[in-house]
């Protein structure tokens, strides 16, 4: 791109940019605010702060099963992930494959590489199920975690997952991570 184009591009992102900060303050012409959004509560934050930490911290009360979690399976994910978990149009969620291949090609899989389980708790609960995120309940997250978790033999099949038993689940890849910034934690 020429300059005398980049030019007048960032004047008017400079602008438009500008002009976002003074509607923020905007006023009528009686100098009251014009009301565009509105303040931001601790409620609406709470809301949208749900991230579940590998420790098990932020995990809601609750509990599930894997008998359970096949029943909400079958209901609500195996139309994208096949029965049983074993792949459909989506990735399967339960599969022996070992690691194979490097980067962003290899077949990664739940069983073998994610870290920590309680990722698996985190992303059922905030992503899914597409198109629909976050409209499972917590329990129907700890029965499909509890599902996906014994289905790929990291739990036993009859083993209750809760706030403390979820974050001592041991992942086979566990310790092939590293944590970039174990000081934020």
């Amino acid at each position: 791109m020429s300059m005398s184009r980049i030019i007048p591009l960032s004047l008017l992102l400079g602008i438009g940019l500008a002009g976002g900060a003074l509607a923020a303050d905007a006023k009528n012409g009686l100098g009251q605010p014009i009301g565009l959004g509105q303040p931001i509560t601790e409620s609406d934050i709470k809301a949208w702060d749900i991230t579940i930490l590998p420790d098990g911290t932020n995990l809601p009360a609750g509990s599930g099963t894997a008998a359970a979690g096949a029943k909400v399976f079958a209901e609500k994910c195996a139309s994208c992930h096949g029965d049983g978990a074993k792949g459909g149009k989506n990735a399967a969620l339960i599969s022996e494959e070992p690691l194979r291949g490097r980067g962003i090609e290899a077949n990664k899989t739940i069983k073998n590489f994610w870290a920590n389980a309680t990722t698996l708790y985190d992303y059922i609960r905030r992503a899914m199920p597409w198109p629909s995120p976050r409209t499972l309940s917590d329990q129907e997250v700890y029965d499909l975690t509890a599902f996906i978790l014994a289905g790929n033999k990291l739990i036993e099949e009859n083993a209750t997952l809760d706030a403390k038993s979820l974050p001592q689940v041991k992942m086979p890849n566990r310790d092939n991570f590293i944590i970039k910034f174990p000081d934020r934690i």
